[in-house]
């Protein structure tokens, strides 16, 4: 950790830059972010997770105070007047050009700090960075800034404000902030390599369970479904490699992947030969997958292990437990949920 002065401003060389949204009535006395009881509310929840804000970078998107301290102040609704390259920051809202110095400001300060990570601190920190506001499905993921100024790590999380209004989001803004401590120690983003076989042949199914399946000490299993049908099942194996077993609605409602009545009935056979298997399995929301499997294709699984679902739920009750919010807490995987186009399958986490 160092200061180096550049004119009148001194920045903090840090790891951690902290982005907030705007500056309070405290922080527009002190003409400092974080300094008032949102300050005060962040400092704490830094220590539970192990960091310390003197060793970290604290600014704003905009280092001013909005009337009424409403953000929604320097938006208007006509787009010619917003800022060029930006998103409306509010439904139907654009931030006026006039702030455009603002984010010049903001960009000047990053590249002085040039941390290795940024932590966008809400919907308007977001939006400064990757031009999205939907922090809800945006928090607790590692992504790579595209505004203001592009190539940065960002990892968005609740504002401590937002913590104020709805104080159950405080365990998951703790748990992001610990994710920053891991994340913060390169600038680079480490994604998990996988091996995932899709649409594979009735040959590839055997060689996979013989190459990988039988020999494994525990099978990870997840299905999704669509209505009263099986759209595909998953097998991993292990954590870098899985195979996806496609069923009638995989690619479009009442499709048949398989070439023949046949080969879909051997690969029935296949599936419900290895779910019997006394091999450990885990499961997310395994009592949905278990007793659909059994209502459905009368197929009851064999060596029941664990459930992810229900074991984060005993370290964590009062957060959310379904599968994209375990990865987001758990993992460095992307943003998968946002990559995919949408499809009509569905399992019930929450």
């Amino acid at each position: 950790m160092e200061w180096r002065a550049f004119g009148p401003s001194y920045y903090l060389m840090a790891d951690i830059l902290l982005l907030g949204e705007a500056w309070g009535e405290v922080e527009e006395r002190e003409r400092r972010a974080f300094v008032g009881p949102t300050g005060h509310l962040l400092n704490q929840m830094l220590g539970t997770a192990g960091l310390r804000r003197i060793d970290c970078h604290a600014t704003n998107v905009f280092n001013l105070r909005p009337p009424g301290n409403k953000i929604e102040a320097l938006c208007c609704g006509i787009k010619d007047e917003h800022i060029e390259g930006y998103p409306p920051l509010i439904k139907g809202q654009y931030v006026r050009k006039e702030f455009t110095d603002e984010l010049a400001r903001l960009g000047d300060e990053i590249l002085r700090c040039n941390p290795n990570l940024i932590v966008a601190l809400g919907n308007t920190a977001s939006w400064a960075m990757l031009g999205k506001t939907t922090i809800k499905n945006l928090r607790g993921t590692v992504h790579l800034s595209t505004h203001t100024v592009s190539g940065y790590k960002v990892l968005p999380t609740y504002h401590p404000a937002a913590i104020f209004r709805q104080y159950s989001l405080k365990p998951t803004t703790i748990m992001d902030l610990d994710k920053a401590k891991r994340e913060s120690s390169t600038p680079l983003i480490h994604r998990p390599v996988r091996q995932i076989w899709i649409e594979p042949a009735l040959e590839d199914l055997y060689e996979f369970d013989r190459r990988y399946i039988q020999p494994c000490e525990r099978l990870s299993v997840d299905i999704e479904t669509y209505r009263d049908c099986i759209t595909c099942i998953g097998f991993a194996p292990r954590e870098d490699i899985a195979i996806v077993i496609p069923f009638p609605g995989f690619q479009r409602a009442r499709a048949d992947y398989w070439p023949s009545l046949d080969t879909q009935h051997k690969v029935y056979q296949f599936v419900k030969e290895v779910l019997k298997r006394p091999v450990p399995k885990v499961f997310q929301n395994g009592l949905y997958d278990i007793s659909f499997l059994l209502r459905t294709w009368g197929i009851g699984v064999g060596g029941v292990g664990h459930d992810t679902m229900l074991l984060h739920h005993a370290l964590q009750p009062e957060s959310l437990k379904s599968l994209a919010y375990l990865g987001s807490i758990y993992t460095s995987e992307g943003p998968w949920k946002q990559m995919r186009e949408r499809v009509k399958t569905i399992k019930r986490e929450d």
